[in-house]
This record gives structure tokens, C-alpha cells and sequence, in this order.
């Protein structure tokens, strides 16, 4: 997901509790200090993850090609976008399902419900 400010609160509100309360790690490559290349701790994260969510508001590339990147590897890819930015959702990637979000409280409801009934809820 785009890292901009305005979306800080779908990431602390929604999608980090989300991904919290259905028993796995969230996890956002600036959320802990490293000193690696981020592209490359991206890869790797990617690589060790057991799915993906990709929230495609404000369309910033990389989330895109990251997207792509665990599609390739065969792990699942949840992709949201908020409601106003839905109609920018890139061809290629509009066939997918996505989950369409007004606010971090629908988001957080509708991504927890997803990932339980999707990937299963870990226990």
C-alpha cells in the first residue's frame, strides 16, 4: 500500500488488525528499522509470507508489481481499494475481487472476514 499519510490509518486501524485478529504477523516494511535495500526486504518478506493484501489506493506501482510478485509465487493476494479511487483500479488487474472500502472500521470488518473465510483463521 501506498505509505502516505493519508492511508496510515487503513493500515493502523484496519488492515494491521485485521490480519491480527485472524491469528497471523502483519507486516509493513516500514514498520521496524533495518538497514537493508527495501526493495530487496520487500522480495523477502513476500517470499516468507503466507498472503498478500494490497490495497491499491492512490495506485502507486510498486504495490502493483509486489502484487504480482506473490501471484507468481502462487500465494494469494488480497487486493482492496477505497471506494472513491475504484474506477483508477489498473486493467489488468480489475478482474479481480476487490475489497471496496469507505472507512478503516468497514475495511478492517470486511478484510477479517476475507482472510478467515479465504485463508482460514490461524489458530
Amino acid at each position: 500500500m501506498s505509505f502516505s499519510e493519508s492511508l496510515k490509518p487503513a493500515w493502523l486501524d484496519a488492515i494491521r488488525p485485521a490480519i491480527d485478529e485472524a491469528g497471523y504477523r502483519p507486516y509493513r516494511v516500514d514498520s521496524e528499522p533495518h538497514i537493508d535495500r527495501i526493495d530487496a526486504k520487500i522480495v523477502a518478506e513476500i517470499r516468507d509470507s503466507k498472503f498478500l493484501v494490497a490495497d491499491v489506493t492512490e495506485h502507486k506501482l510498486g504495490v502493483y508489481f509486489e502484487a504480482g510478485y506473490a501471484l507468481g509465487f502462487g500465494l494469494p493476494v488480497i487486493w482492496t481499494v477505497r471506494h472513491d479511487e475504484l474506477s483508477k483500479t489498473h486493467f489488468d488487474t480489475r478482474q479481480y475481487n476487490h475489497i471496496v472500502w469507505r472507512d478503516p472500521p468497514e475495511l478492517k470488518e470486511q478484510l477479517h472476514l476475507v482472510i478467515c473465510a479465504v485463508i482460514g483463521k490461524n489458530k
